[in-house]
């Protein structure tokens, strides 16, 4: 099993491999499906720390280009669905605009406030531009603090995982 581990992360610690899966994670993590893409930039940060730029902002364009996807999605499903129900939260979505998607990068209601955004018709560019922000400044924060954890305590974190 270890040697599985190991050869998992030498493949990953490849840029040009692991910059595709963090692609990868981060454009599934925007769209409706849970996953998490924090966890994968980090790890792919913290093997190569000399990438963290170029890392983020791949994963930050990933990631965007999925919120727009859900963006889309919701914006087919509006066509589709002739029935416009409206509620309190459409009505505040509505009022905010496309500044709401500074938030798309919130667990649990940043995916569907991007579908949201596509049923309200919200200005496509405007929305590209704040999701954009949104999420790079999510990826710059997390991934930044988690770097500063020292290693010590990864291992120390990581050791009941390592066992078998």
């Amino acid at each position: 099993m270890q040697a599985i581990v190991d050869h998992l992360l030498a493949w990953y610690a490849v840029p040009e491999n692991g910059l595709l899966s963090v692609a990868l994670i981060a454009f599934i993590s925007a769209t409706l499906l849970p996953m998490g893409s924090a966890p994968a930039v980090f790890g792919f940060v913290k093997l190569n720390p000399d990438q963290f730029w170029l890392t983020v902002c791949v994963a930050t364009l990933a990631n965007t280009l999925g919120g727009l996807t859900s963006f889309w999605l919701g914006l087919g499903a509006k066509k589709a669905l002739a029935d416009r129900r409206s509620t309190r939260y459409l009505t505040w979505l509505e009022r905010f605009g496309p500044k709401m998607l500074l938030l798309a990068w919130l667990p649990v209601v940043g995916d569907p406030l991007c579908a949201v955004a596509g049923w309200l018709k919200l200005p496509f560019w405007p929305s590209a531009v704040y999701m954009t922000i949104g999420k790079f400044i999510r990826y710059v924060s997390f991934t930044g603090a988690l770097l500063w954890i020292p290693d010590a305590w990864w291992m120390k974190f990581a050791a009941p995982f390592m066992t078998g």
